[in-house]
């Protein structure tokens, strides 16, 4: 076993964005999301169930198949991330999904040690908050 501190990054100033959207069209929206500044995504296969299930032939129960994307960014992000989803999915298309955010309290992952040092140094209103584990 290493003896190597271990520390916990977590972040506290972030959003989750959900976008269910037409199987084949998620890849080309997390695309425009990472143009505008997500760092990545998310992605897997649903279906949705509701009124336009029954739109097949006679009325006949038609699968919809969908996928969920889901995006972790900084809240600052949020809003300029949403909007790129929003025109590369064409959800002002009917039919053509739904999307959300969401505030989360916290999240943790690995954050390399020259983003740290950058955010540390150059935003005092960083959304970093290292800890220190037990491990």
């Amino acid at each position: 076993m290493s003896n190597k501190k271990r520390e916990m990054v977590v972040l506290t100033d972030v959003s989750l964005i959900t976008a269910i959207v037409q199987r084949g069209k998620a890849d080309e929206i997390v695309k425009a999301a990472q143009e505008v500044g997500a760092q990545g995504a998310s992605i897997h296969y649903s279906h949705g169930r509701g009124v336009r299930e029954r739109l097949g032939v006679l009325g006949l129960v038609v699968e919809a198949e969908k996928e969920t994307i889901q995006i972790i960014v900084s809240s600052d992000q949020a809003n300029r991330v949403f909007e790129s989803i929003y025109r590369a999915g064409d959800f002002d298309t009917p039919g053509m999904g739904i999307m959300w955010v969401t505030p989360v309290e916290k999240a943790a992952t690995f954050i390399p040690e020259d983003i740290l040092e950058k955010f540390g140094r150059e935003d005092r209103r960083n959304p970093f908050d290292v800890r220190p584990t037990d491990a």
